[in-house]
């Protein structure tokens, strides 16, 4: 703990020049895409936790996508130990219509000391702080839109929760007004958490640099925002009432993945399928994937150059590129680029990483045979 919280004020000393401080420009967006991504491990021991594919696309790319949509095209992307990994895959940003800038925070200290480290590239503009690893159907176009019309201080998405103390959570008036902010309570004052996207002005820096670290070691962007409810500052909320996730954990991916699915476009232009298998519902099989003696339901995806071969694709389920699915049955899961699944009978509701092969244990003698890494989670029946 001693370690980390003697690192933050030698970052908040690096203040903007106070012609920064007052007035406003355009909006900009910092998407945060550092962190450790603990609660994906091991997939995050070799991957970026944006970088997981929901649909087969990766979940950074539809925050991107969604800055993109409210017309913003200056962004800064906030980098840690997957830096090279980010940028090798958003590169300069030409591909979503946007303008990248990569802004290294050398360890994850909290958002508020996201914004610290961003303090020259956000200068005097006002902007959207878009945690990169949530999802929010619908985008962020009229929110943004409302900001630039009425311009508070701050503007928060909330949404309501029936977990409320793994969140941020709001205390509002009978008003609706913000009146209080708490990380992680532990006694919640209500079940409005707050949603992964903040509509921000340049008052925010004058708070974040005056705030102290958490009992996490963490300059935190609620104790930043309630810096600004102390002093009167117009912060606002708007609870959204559409579909949120926090890609955080395995059974929150699994939903997205099922969410974003229930869209999909079904397509086989480029794909082989031959006459012996079975294509039901919206199934979006990618030119260069092959289907032969199978059955997939829909909504499913499969992957460019993957091979489903004697199987069954149930419904909800991503396969990604080159992967292999023979003999083998799986249904709501994901399955990244790769990966292979032969001779195993129903495997469902699991997150497959690159390259991984799964194959049937040997029936004799009775035994498992396992090689895990770090962390891993391991369900066997005996």
């Amino acid at each position: 703990m001693r370690g980390k919280l003697s690192k933050v004020p030698y970052v908040a000393a690096l203040r903007p020049p106070s012609h920064l401080i007052v007035g406003a420009g355009t909006v900009k967006a910092l998407v945060l895409s550092g962190g450790a991504g603990t609660r994906l491990r091991p997939i995050t021991h070799t991957s970026a936790k944006q970088l997981v594919p929901v649909a087969n696309k990766p979940v950074l790319f539809y925050g991107l996508e969604a800055i993109a949509e409210a017309g913003i095209t200056e962004v800064g992307i906030i980098v840690g130990d997957t830096e090279e990994e980010i940028r090798a895959a958003v590169g300069d940003g030409s591909r979503f219509g946007i303008d990248v800038t990569y802004i290294r925070q050398a360890e994850p200290l909290g958002l508020a000391h996201a914004v610290l480290v961003a303090q020259r590239f956000l200068g005097n503009d006002d902007f959207v702080m878009y945690l990169g690893d949530n999802f929010i159907v619908g985008g962020i176009a009229d929110l943004v839109e409302e900001f630039r019309a009425d311009r508070p201080d701050a503007q928060i998405l909330l949404t309501r929760v029936p977990d409320p103390a793994s969140f941020g959570v709001a205390e509002l008036d009978g008003d609706g007004r913000v009146v209080a902010l708490e990380e992680k309570p532990e006694h919640p004052k209500s079940d409005l958490a707050l949603v992964g996207v903040y509509l921000l002005t340049p008052a925010v820096h004058e708070a974040v640099r005056s705030i102290r670290p958490s009992w996490r070691g963490e300059l935190e962007i609620t104790h930043a925002l309630q810096w600004l409810i102390d002093r009167e500052r117009d912060v606002r909320s708007t609870i959204i009432r559409g579909y949120w996730k926090d890609t955080g954990n395995v059974t929150d991916m699994l939903e997205v993945n099922r969410t974003v699915l229930e869209g999909v476009e079904p397509c086989t232009d480029g794909a082989y399928v031959d006459g012996e298998s079975e294509i039901i519902g919206r199934v979006l099989i990618e030119p260069g994937a092959r289907v032969t003696r199978s059955r997939i339901v829909g909504p499913a995806v499969i992957g460019t150059g993957s091979v489903i071969s004697d199987a069954y694709v149930g419904p909800f389920t991503s396969i990604a590129q080159n992967c292999r699915i023979e003999d083998s049955e799986i249904e709501y899961s994901i399955v990244l680029g790769g990966a292979s699944i032969d001779g195993v009978r129903r495997v469902e509701a699991s997150l497959i990483g690159h390259d991984v092969e799964v194959t049937p244990a040997p029936r004799s003698p009775s035994a498992h045979r396992l090689v895990l890494g770090d962390h891993s989670k391991v369900q066997i029946s005996s």
